[in-house]
């Protein structure tokens, strides 16, 4: 790698060790054909908790190494239980060639990210608006075919209402992270500031995308329409967006 030492300074303290091994780890495997290993997500805020999350990353190599891949999962039992997840794969080319493809997954990584070690390959991508506004129109109209799909494939049993709202709910707001860029907020915020905000935005209250975020939550029939009707109107805004 290009810079051996690790950064580890903004991992909470029940995780360095493991994420230690792992970098050790990834590093021996992969030698110098490993440019970076970046932390994202809840893993590089001070808010990571154990037992809801796991430290999640984007491995960058030079070049893709099936055979190294290979080797690393073989460990995938043992990082399971360390609650490390598997990396993302991703190479330097692949990274500036897919900014016009999927823009929002690479703007929440730019703005909730740890370079743990090597080059950070995310702090100064740059974005079009134009490609930020497709995804953002082509998401919510995804997760609205996804619902009314879902709707019938649970076959009258509400209790997956809530597997599916928790589903959505990454999603979601990896959309309304990418509307909010495009109203000029570059900084990142979290889910609850999100929907915050989005709601200031565009003057509606949005209980249904609460409601999805709360992870315990019971999520009956009358939650599922709330959702739907709320994306379906954001629909609409991302079009003036």
């Amino acid at each position: 790698m290009t810079q051996p030492v690790m950064n580890l300074e903004q991992v909470v303290s029940g995780m360095q060790e493991p994420v230690k091994r792992f970098l050790d780890r990834v590093q021996t495997l992969g030698g110098a054909n490993c440019l970076a290993v970046i932390g994202v997500g809840a893993i590089a805020t001070s808010g990571f908790d154990p037992a809801r999350h796991t430290a999640r990353s984007v491995l960058v190599l030079e070049t893709v190494d099936l055979a190294m891949l290979r080797e690393l999962a073989k460990d995938g039992v043992k990082l399971g239980k360390a609650r490390i997840a598997a990396p993302l794969i991703m190479t330097p080319v692949y990274i500036v060639g897919s900014l016009d493809t999927f823009p929002l997954e690479f703007l929440e990584i730019q703005q909730c990210h740890v370079c743990f070690v090597g080059t950070d390959y995310f702090a100064d991508l740059s974005f079009e608006e134009r490609h930020v506004r497709l995804q953002c129109e082509r998401e919510l109209k995804t997760i609205l075919i996804g619902m009314r799909q879902g709707l019938l494939a649970a076959a009258g049993r509400e209790k997956l209402f809530g597997v599916m709202e928790g589903d959505i709910a990454e999603r979601l707001i990896r959309t309304l992270r990418g509307l909010l860029w495009l109203h000029g907020q570059y900084d990142y915020l979290s889910a609850i500031e999100i929907v915050g905000r989005i709601e200031q935005e565009t003057d509606r209250s949005l209980p249904g995308i609460r409601a999805a975020l709360e992870e315990n939550r019971q999520h009956d029939w009358n939650d599922f329409t709330r959702l739907y009707d709320e994306i379906d109107g954001l629909k609409t805004v991302a079009d003036l967006w």
